[in-house]
C-alpha cells in the first residue's frame, strides 16, 4: 500500500475526475418534482455504471420513490459503509441563477476556482470526493483496503421517506463498523472536521380558537376573547428574561460537554460578531450564560417558525379573528426526550388557556439528538487523517442542524456514523448559483484517500 503513490494520482487524475463530476451534475435530479423522475432515475444509473466500472458490484434498488443504489465489495479489514445522496434541490428561482443551473461550468473568482451548477456542493461534489478517492486506490494498488459498501440515495432531499423502510429490510446487508456520511462541511470554511454532535428536532403547530367566526372588532373588541392576545402570551412565556426555555423538564437530559472538548472549541476562535454581522445582527440572544458557538452546538433551543392570524392582506380590515396559529420548533441535544417535550409543551400550553377557548396541535416530526463516542480510535485516526492534509489541524465539532440519517444508522444498522464533509460556508446551497471549491473538491479527494489508508492500517 502507498498512500503517497495513490495521493500523485489523485492529482494527476484530477482533470478526469472534475469532468466526470460535471458530467453527473448535468443530471436535472430534482427528487422533489415527478416531472424527473426519469433525471434521477438516469443519476442512480449513471453512479450504478460508474462503481461497477471499479469493480464494485452495485445495482439499483426500487422503493416506492426513487431507487437507491447500493454497491459491495469485499475485502479485509473493517467494513466501510459510504452514504450520500443523488438528488437536488429545485432550481427556483431561475431568473436569479446566473447560468444554467445544469449547465455546469469551472469559474474563477477572487477566492479561487469553483464548480457552480445545482448540486455542485449538495451532494454530488461530496459524494464524488469518496468515489474519486477509491478510483485511484484501486489504479494505485489493485484493489481497495477493506470491506466496503457504498450506498446512495435519491430522496434526501425530499424527506428521505423510502430511506428508513429500507434501511429496516436490508439491515444486514448493509451492516457495517462505520458509516461514512460525507454532507457536511469545514468549519468556518477552512478548518477540517468531523462533526460529532447533530442536534434532535421537534416541530409543533398550534391553532388557537376562541370566537367560533371572525368578528367585527368594533362590536365586540374587548369583551370577546381575541386568539393572538392568547398566543402571544403564550409564545412571550417560553423564554424567560436569561434567554432559558420554561417548559416543564425541557432540559432534562440536557448533557455539560466535556472541558477537553470546551477547550478545543474555544480554540477555533469563532468569530460571533462576524457570524452575526453576515446577517445584520450583533449581539448575541440566546442563554447568557453560554458562549454562542456552545449554544449553536450543543445547547437546546426553542424558536416560533411562523405565526398568523386576522387578516394581513393590503390595506386594514378591523377583524377580531377566530383562530390564531404558529409554527414552533425545539432543536434538541443529548438525552432529550422529543415526545416527552411534546406532551410538556402542550400541557403548558393548555393550563394557560382563558375560558372558552381552545387549541389544536398538529406535530411535526420529532427526532432525538446524536452524539458519537469519539473515544473510538477510529475518530482520532481520522481526525490525524485529515490535519495531515490541510493547512489547519482538524477539529471535533458540533452541528446546530439536524442530520437524521446519522442517527438512522446508529440506531437500525448498529453501525458508528462518522461524518466528513468539504463544502464551506458561502457554497449557496438550496440556494441560487450553489458552487462547490474546486479546493474542497480535490484535497476533499485527497483527505478521503488519507482517511481510508488511516481507518485500515
Amino acid at each position: 500500500m502507498s498512500l503517497d503513490d495513490v495521493l500523485s494520482r489523485i492529482d494527476a487524475d484530477l482533470p478526469a475526475a472534475t469532468d466526470r463530476l460535471l458530467e453527473l451534475l448535468r443530471i436535472p435530479s430534482i427528487s422533489t418534482d415527478p416531472a424527473y423522475k426519469e433525471h434521477c432515475d438516469a443519476a442512480a444509473d449513471w453512479l450504478v455504471a460508474d462503481l461497477n466500472s471499479l469493480g464494485i458490484k452495485t445495482e439499483k434498488r426500487p422503493t416506492p420513490g426513487h431507487p437507491m443504489v447500493v454497491g459491495h465489495l469485499d475485502g479485509e479489514g473493517p467494513h466501510l459503509l459510504f452514504y450520500g445522496h443523488y438528488d437536488v434541490q429545485p432550481v427556483d428561482p431561475l431568473d436569479l441563477w446566473e447560468r444554467d443551473p445544469f449547465d455546469p461550468e469551472i469559474q474563477d473568482t477572487p477566492k479561487g476556482k469553483v464548480i457552480r451548477a445545482r448540486g455542485a456542493a449538495d451532494d454530488k461534489g461530496q459524494l464524488m470526493t469518496f468515489i474519486e478517492a477509491c478510483r485511484a486506490w484501486k489504479e494505485v494498488n489493485g484493489a481497495l483496503p477493506c470491506k466496503l459498501t457504498f450506498f446512495l440515495e435519491g430522496e434526501e432531499e425530499s424527506g428521505s421517506p423510502s430511506l428508513v423502510p429500507f434501511m429496516e429490510e436490508n439491515k444486514d446487508e448493509l451492516k457495517s463498523d462505520i458509516a461514512l456520511i460525507c454532507d457536511t462541511g469545514l468549519f468556518d470554511s477552512r478548518v477540517p472536521a468531523i462533526t460529532t454532535m447533530l442536534r434532535g428536532l421537534l416541530g409543533e403547530e398550534l391553532t388557537i380558537t376562541a370566537p367560533s367566526r371572525d368578528l367585527h372588532s368594533g362590536m365586540y373588541g374587548g369583551v370577546a376573547m381575541n386568539p393572538i392576545r392568547v398566543l402571544s402570551r403564550i409564545i412571550a412565556s417560553l423564554h424567560d428574561d436569561t434567554g432559558r426555555i420554561t417548559v416543564p423538564g425541557f432540559y432534562d437530559g440536557v448533557p455539560e460537554i466535556p472541558d477537553e472538548l470546551r477547550q478545543q472549541w474555544q480554540g477555533l476562535a469563532f468569530d460571533h460578531g462576524r457570524f452575526l454581522g453576515d446577517v445584520g445582527l450583533s449581539t448575541p440572544a440566546g442563554e447568557q450564560d453560554r458562549t454562542p458557538l456552545e449554544m449553536i452546538w450543543s445547547r437546546p433551543t426553542c424558536e416560533v417558525n411562523g405565526i398568523w392570524g386576522g387578516y394581513t392582506g393590503a390595506g386594514f380590515k378591523t377583524v377580531l379573528p377566530s383562530e390564531a396559529h404558529a409554527k414552533i420548533s425545539f432543536r434538541l441535544v443529548g438525552d432529550q426526550d422529543p415526545l416527552a417535550i411534546r406532551e410538556s409543551f402542550r400541557k403548558m400550553v393548555r393550563e394557560m388557556l382563558p375560558p372558552d377557548v381552545e387549541v389544536e396541535f398538529k406535530g411535526h416530526g420529532a427526532s432525538r439528538a446524536g452524539a458519537f463516542d469519539v473515544s473510538d480510535p477510529a475518530f482520532e485516526a481520522a481526525r490525524q487523517a485529515l490535519s495531515d492534509e490541510w493547512p489547519d489541524p482538524a477539529a471535533y465539532i458540533g452541528c446546530g442542524g439536524s442530520i437524521p440519517i446519522a442517527g438512522h444508522f446508529a440506531r437500525i444498522i448498529g453501525s458508528t456514523p462518522m461524518l466528513i464533509g468539504f463544502g464551506k460556508d458561502d457554497d449557496q446551497i438550496h440556494s441560487p448559483n450553489e458552487k462547490y471549491d474546486m479546493e474542497s473538491f480535490h484535497k476533499g479527494i485527497r483527505s478521503w484517500a488519507r482517511v481510508l489508508a488511516a481507518l485500515t492500517r
